[in-house]
């Protein structure tokens, strides 16, 4: 059941906090057609940030889903202010992020299902879990490819602070998008990118990658004529980062 909010968003956000059995993800799907664009959905857990934010980008749906980058740029920001210095973020694309290497969590993204692909979807769901701590008898460094953000020494840092950081982030690169175009934030995206496994493995140097009007990752290498294509919608049916067993991050 949902409680009192409790966090600090700017407008025009509102705010929806459960308790910490609830699912951020499913509940905003279940909620974005009547509460629509600005709700954030929280779930109130120790050992994990999870949110998940109605929008309803003008858009038609085949270009809307780039959401995600923006949503994946806002987090990566929000983790960058409370992180030590020159704690290095990356994307896995299309879905994970890693602190120093350590696999932290993840984002997802949701739309109506059977919604005209031309014309602006009725709302988006973009999702969001983070690994604030990691629980269990298990030493740091035991799980080289899994991280908390205890363990990568982001004190301080709760679920709550996080979210809130997030919103004014998120805030930050719709109005750049809307301002400038979706190439501010596709240069933010791939300056985080990892380049394996999505590019093919090799040295980030050697290949070129870019994000098509449809979300599509383009990596070409410089050799070939032509980039490799990489669905959006074919790699967002797998949530590349999420144990189901949890329904936190894998370790």
């Amino acid at each position: 059941m949902p409680t009192a909010p409790a966090l600090d968003l700017p407008p025009p956000f509102r705010l929806v906090t459960l308790r910490e059995v609830g699912d951020a993800m499913a509940h905003a799907t279940a909620i974005a057609a009547q509460e629509g664009a600005g709700t954030l959905v929280h779930v109130g857990r120790f050992d994990l940030a999870e949110f998940a934010v109605v929008l309803e980008p003008d858009e038609p749906l085949w270009q809307a889903r780039r959401a995600i980058y923006a949503g994946s740029v806002a987090l990566a920001d929000a983790l960058a202010v409370h992180a030590p210095p020159e704690k290095p973020i990356a994307f896995d694309w299309p879905d994970a992020i890693r602190v120093d290497g350590g696999l932290v969590g993840g984002v997802r993204l949701e739309w109506p299902i059977g919604a005209n692909e031309n014309e602006a979807a009725p709302w988006l769901v973009f999702g969001a879990t983070v690994r604030t701590v990691a629980l269990g008898a298990e030493e740091p460094g035991l799980q080289p490819l899994s991280t908390a953000l205890e363990d990568e020494g982001f004190d301080g840092v709760g679920s709550g602070r996080l979210v809130e950081s997030f919103a004014r982030h998120l805030m930050s690169a719709i109005d750049a998008w809307q301002e400038a175009g979706f190439g501010e934030i596709e240069k933010n995206y791939l300056a985080r990118l990892s380049p394996f496994p999505a590019t093919g493995g090799g040295m980030a140097g050697s290949v070129r990658r870019a994000i098509d009007e449809n979300g599509d990752l383009l990596v070409r290498r410089m050799t070939a004529a032509e980039p490799v294509r990489h669905s959006l919608i074919s790699a967002l049916s797998h949530v590349s980062w999420l144990d189901p067993e949890t329904g936190g991050p894998r370790k």
